[in-house]
């Protein structure tokens, strides 16, 4: 199920939450929709669900016209960041709600919130009340809540947000296995650029209403257009007036022909890497370079040391002020 937005705006009073938003999203990708807070994601999601109406634009889904279709007959499934779940209800009857509310069959209720419970790994948790779950528990009860009533489109809004970091990376891994395994066109919003890297096919970049930047998570990441990108889509730090990646700074003791020299502040250690902080000298900001542990020792490098420092990247991973 593609989706295509055209033209989107919606205002809240004084509040421009999206301008004039266009992108595509291609059946069977899992889509990250990117950006910072109130920078207009959620809105696209529930525009997108039905849940909002917009001011202006139109929705396509499979390139028919559903903008003014009911959200409860688009075939989407929605999962919000807290999971929405029936406190009196069994992990079971909360996943095997909606087939109930669509008078499916017992047989096919059965037997299908028996194959989402095994997809989850919930199966022995069937018995229990969502208080009894942990919350990584109750994220995947809320998944297979979601696909129970095999939706053609899966909107995920935040829904790791609420975690903690260990839990949120044991569940994105998990996320991206069960999207290959079921093949349904997805959307998930988050503002965690590590999170869009890892599982998506498709980064969509928004920002105060607008759309930044789409395409691979290696296009953004290598070719970004603006600051923005490239500031949003992991870390930067500033060398001779470029934008570039920490990790594409080479570090010499001999000063080279395009070599900055700068003087090392502080060496942190981050286990395999470490974070050198270098001060170039007055009026320009600290450089911050990652290493490999090893680097650093083969290097000898100590605090308080003199440094030459160059970009060894590929230039497209550079962003000066002619550029912008």
């Amino acid at each position: 199920m593609s989706i295509q937005v055209r033209n989107l705006s919606k205002s809240f009073g004084d509040f421009h939450a999206l301008r004039n938003v266009s992108v595509d999203m291609e059946s069977g990708q899992l889509t990250a929709v990117l950006g910072p807070s109130g920078g207009g994601k959620s809105t696209l999601l529930r525009i997108i669900a039905g849940l909002e109406e917009a001011d202006r634009g139109t929705v396509l889904i499979d390139g028919s016209d559903v903008t003014n279709v009911a959200a409860r007959n688009r075939g989407i499934g929605f999962v919000f960041q807290h999971y929405a779940a029936f406190t009196h209800m069994t992990v079971w009857d909360n996943v095997a709600f909606g087939l109930k509310v669509a008078k499916a069959p017992k047989g096919k209720i059965k037997a299908r919130v028996g194959e989402l419970l095994d997809l989850v790994h919930l199966s022995g948790l069937a018995p229990r009340y969502p208080a009894e779950l942990s919350g990584g528990q109750r994220q995947r009860m809320a998944l297979a809540r979601a696909l129970a009533v095999e939706p053609a489109l899966l909107l995920l809004d935040e829904p790791f947000g609420a975690l903690d970091v260990k839990v949120r990376q044991e569940l994105r891994e998990w996320l991206r296995r069960l999207h290959d395994e079921v093949n349904t066109t997805t959307i998930f919003v988050t503002h965690d650029q590590e999170e869009a890297m890892e599982i998506s096919d498709q980064i969509i970049v928004i920002n105060e209403g607008r759309v930044e930047q789409s395409g691979t998570p290696d296009t953004l990441y290598d070719r970004p257009v603006n600051d923005f990108v490239m500031g949003f889509l992991g870390p930067v730090t500033t060398l001779g007036g470029n934008l570039v990646r920490p990790h594409d700074i080479h570090v010499s003791r001999t000063a080279g022909s395009a070599g900055h020299p700068a003087r090392i502040e502080r060496l942190v250690s981050l286990g395999f890497e470490t974070r050198l902080v270098a001060d170039p000298g007055p009026g320009a900001d600290p450089v911050t370079v990652q290493l490999t542990r090893n680097h650093i020792h083969e290097l000898a490098l100590e605090v308080g040391d003199q440094v030459y420092l160059s970009v060894s990247a590929h230039p497209a991973r550079l962003l000066t002020a002619l550029e912008g």
